[in-house]
């Protein structure tokens, strides 16, 4: 018998055992597809690739492990309770027996996704690793309308608009804000918190429109969880600044979409240590003295609020109580619109806006009921407009564009506004997420940014002809500025030594290897050379690795060069195109 044979209807080995497809799934734990793809959702399970497929290419494979793991999930069987009550209504409402339907659906089972968030991240910083999907899809649907027919209600619209004030609440309150950029798709942000680097896309404040191409049954069980998890974190992180959770608000700023800037008063009137009871729902059928304990506490929260000074609730204090000092970086985000009024007119993105501004230090309002301030406040000192208006003008003030706020955040300097005025063309907006140097193109304006940067240093850089390889020169440096001429006297000694040592290696390798083909060849040819040449021999030494390498080492290596051949490629074509526009102005 062959060592290896196995009889029919033996245990399998390999991966016919450590694997099933998903057909194979679903026998196993007897559901259908749609509670499948929820349960591996909410559980963290996805697809694995093994490295032989034994039913074939076009299944999709799952490890056994996890669906033994899903077979023992009890919200496994909360989702089964769930869909025998709900054939329970719906025999209800074929008999026309309306009053028992109601009186079902108001008893239907439900269940919390509690303990799954504190067994997929045992840690908070896990969640925080996790959390780059979960902000971008819950700050979608919170700019979504609600749609009957993709089941997406306006509870939960609500919910997670309310979310995304809470998250930004408190990015601009400990100014953990880093960068942002303005995209065709979106506003891109990245915050740091506990030494994690989290980015995020938010929808244009514009009309969104369902497609057909999006299976929004799979995206509402996405946001179900996360809907959760960073409820879970909004907790935690409010609770670190000694604030209650859920926050309550003043109505009246909430009725007029305020949310983020009444927010901002709620955690700045908690950090100082006010008590604030957990919120009253008005709109409850509660009764009349909850109501008027409610509104008594929300009046009091009112009264208590520095109402004197009302930018001072959006330019964020510092916290005595905190716990971990501020770095570097903070400080300077602190800082960067420190002493800065700014008023936003209608057509900017104020929700934008009023998140980045107080994250970096600034006090902003604008037009309409609940700012802190009014537009005829002489105190302000820039105006964000984005198209030019016939009004009032003030001359205490200057008057930019929306992109002067975000490329002075990503540079850390408060840039000149005379490119940015209303009405003129604005710079290109670079992205903070590209690193120019690695791409090997550095635009005209970038190089302006890093010297303007230099010059809120007090640091001298070279001029803009001067690059890394005329670095080498010593000339080049003593006419920008860098060094002084004893300084470029001696670099430049110590270069024409180093130059004479290898023109003199150069010639030594060269009558070596003269001299030992004249060993078994004297007699050569006056004509040819008696020699490979210095770059001949260069060649060779660079070749050298490669032919050491392994093939797939190799391919990798070859790859590499073929990738920054092209990348090489696009940035003289980025060049050439310069060129072109330079001479049509020009001309």
């Amino acid at each position: 018998m062959p060592k290896h044979y196995r009889p029919a209807g033996k245990k399998k080995e390999g991966n016919a055992a450590r694997y099933m497809t998903r057909s194979q799934a679903l026998k196993h734990l007897q559901v259908n597809l749609n509670l499948f793809r929820r349960l591996c959702i909410v559980k963290g399970i996805f697809p694995r690739e093994p490295k032989k497929k034994v039913k074939g290419n076009h299944h999709t494979y799952y490890h056994v492990k996890d669906i033994a793991f899903l077979m023992h999930e009890p919200l496994l069987e909360k989702f089964r309770e769930i869909k025998t009550y709900q054939k329970k209504v719906k025999k209800a409402k074929a008999k026309k027996n309306e009053e028992l339907a109601r009186l079902l659906l108001t008893r239907q089972p439900t269940y919390k996704l509690d303990r799954l968030i504190r067994e997929r991240y045992p840690t908070f910083i896990d969640a925080l690793r996790d959390l780059d999907d979960c902000l971008t899809m819950v700050h979608l649907f919170a700019v979504l309308p609600a749609s009957d027919r993709e089941n997406l209600e306006v509870k939960r619209v609500h919910n997670c608009r309310r979310l995304t004030h809470e998250w930004q609440a408190y990015i601009s309150r400990c100014h953990a804000l880093r960068k942002v950029f303005v995209s065709v798709k979106g506003i891109y942000y990245q915050a740091e918190l506990e030494g994690q680097k989290i980015t995020w896309l938010t929808p244009h404040a514009i009309q969104q429109v369902f497609t057909n191409d999006v299976d929004f049954g799979v995206m509402l069980t996405f946001l179900e969880f996360y809907e959760t998890l960073l409820a879970f974190i909004n907790f935690k992180l409010y609770h670190s600044l000694n604030v209650k959770y859920p926050p309550i608000l003043d109505s009246r700023l909430e009725a007029l979409a305020a949310d983020l800037y009444a927010l901002s008063r709620y955690i700045d009137a908690s950090s100082r240590g006010m008590t604030v009871e957990p919120k009253v729902d008005a709109s409850s059928s509660s009764q009349s003295n909850d109501r008027e304990e409610s509104e008594l506490r929300l009046a009091q929260l009112q009264h208590q609020l520095p109402s004197s000074e009302p930018g001072a609730l959006m330019h964020i204090v510092a916290d005595n109580n905190k716990e971990v000092e501020e770095d570097e970086e903070t400080r300077v985000c602190k800082s960067l619109f420190k002493d800065l009024k700014f008023f936003l007119s209608r057509e900017v993105p104020r929700e934008s806006l009023l998140f980045v501004l107080p994250a970096f230090g600034g006090m902003v309002s604008w037009e309409g009921e609940g700012a802190p301030f009014k537009e005829d406040d002489e105190s302000i000192t820039h105006h964000i407009i984005d198209k030019p208006s016939a009004g009032h003008q003030y001359l205490s003030r200057e008057y930019v564009q929306p992109q002067w706020i975000y490329d002075c955040v990503n540079a850390r300097i408060i840039l000149p506004t005379e490119k940015y005025l209303v009405g003129s063309i604005p710079p290109p907006h670079l992205s903070p997420f590209v690193d120019n140097e690695a791409e090997g193109y550095v635009p005209d304006y970038a190089e302006t940014i890093k010297r303007l940067q230099a010059a809120a240093r007090n640091e001298v850089l070279p001029l803009p002809g001067v690059g890394k390889e005329d670095l080498e020169d010593p000339q080049n440096l003593l006419y920008a500025g860098v060094m002084s001429r004893a300084e470029e006297a001696e670099a430049a000694a110590s270069k024409k030594k180093m130059a004479a040592k290898e023109k003199q290696y150069h010639e030594e390798l060269k009558i070596e290897l003269t001299g030992s083909k004249a060993v078994v060849a004297p007699e050569v040819a006056e004509d040819e050379e008696s020699g490979p040449d210095a770059m001949q021999i260069a060649q060779e030494d660079a070749d050298m690795p490669t032919l050491l390498m392994s093939r797939k080492k190799r391919k990798l290596y070859e790859a590499m060069k073929i990738g920054q051949k092209k990348k090489k490629a696009s940035v003289e074509l980025i060049e050439q195109r310069k060129k072109k526009l330079k001479d049509a102005q020009s001309s």
